[in-house]
């Protein structure tokens, strides 16, 4: 299994509009390209929120050739979507993992 990791820190003032926008419409995007059978979303605890709190969005593929393909037609799309609404009030990275 793998795991497609997205590390988020969301500016204060535009929490409440991220969050709802990642529950109404990036995560449904995200899951609507059939690439991955689940995901979790979490908040980070025990860190400095003084800039804003820090999001953790997990989503699970069954293979690395699922991923890659998710890369290559989707990622930037989506995560152009985000800039296009959000601009500089997030930062975001993400890793890729792999479940042993």
């Amino acid at each position: 299994m793998i795991i497609y990791n997205v590390t988020t820190k969301v500016a204060t003032d535009r929490e409440f509009q991220w969050l709802q926008w990642m529950k109404e419409s990036h995560i449904p995007a995200v899951m609507a390209t059939g690439l991955f059978s689940d995901y979790r979303m979490s908040r980070l605890l025990e860190q400095d929120d003084t800039e804003g709190p820090t999001y953790v969005t997990q989503y699970f593929a069954d293979s690395l050739e699922q991923y890659n393909i998710f890369s290559e037609r989707h990622q930037q799309g989506l995560r152009q979507s985000a800039y296009a609404i959000f601009g500089d009030r997030f930062i975001a990275f993400t890793t890729v993992m792999e479940v042993l």
